[in-house]
């Protein structure tokens, strides 16, 4: 007919849904031909961006971000994990980046019951400005660590 309507529908999203996924709306769609029932509506999935998480199967991951020394010694975080909590994750000495942490059931929903996983995936920031003192003190440890990044000999560094 050319005209144009609105209509609000409250629609209910089921657990364990993905990205892509259609999901059917019975007789929400056109009106059927000689008295035929309407036909259905088919709403395509779309995940909104989340700040702190994104997904990868049925999995969410969340960059987290380390002090060089805290992978160095390790250390134990407090991390978001979905529904606004945290939970206490032990990042292992000698953790390096790019490795990921696990925390079991803490993922999406899935399909058929169960949970997906929260994986940390390590960074390693280093500050961007720092003190006389502690210039010197990485300066000490460039001199006696054995640690060769590039498998070069010699000293590590000299900044």
């Amino acid at each position: 007919t050319g005209r144009e309507t609105t209509q609000t529908v409250r629609v209910s999203i089921p657990a364990g849904v993905r990205e892509g996924q259609s999901i059917r709306v019975r007789g929400l769609g056109e009106s059927g031909t000689g008295g035929a029932a309407s036909g259905n509506l088919y709403l395509r999935v779309r995940l909104a961006a989340h700040p702190d998480f994104r997904v990868e199967g049925n999995d969410l991951v969340h960059d987290l971000t380390l002090a060089p020394w805290e992978a160095v010694l390790g250390t134990g975080v407090e991390v978001p994990v979905p529904g606004g909590y945290r939970v206490r994750v032990k990042v292992p000495r000698g953790t390096r980046a790019g490795r990921r942490l696990r925390v079991p059931g803490r993922g999406l929903p899935l399909p058929g019951g169960g949970w997906g996983d929260l994986l940390m995936a390590v960074r390693i920031d280093v500050p961007e400005y720092s003190s006389k003192r502690e210039r010197e003190l990485w300066r000490e440890l460039s001199k006696i660590s054995e640690f060769r990044p590039r498998g070069e000999a010699g000293e590590a560094g000299s900044g």
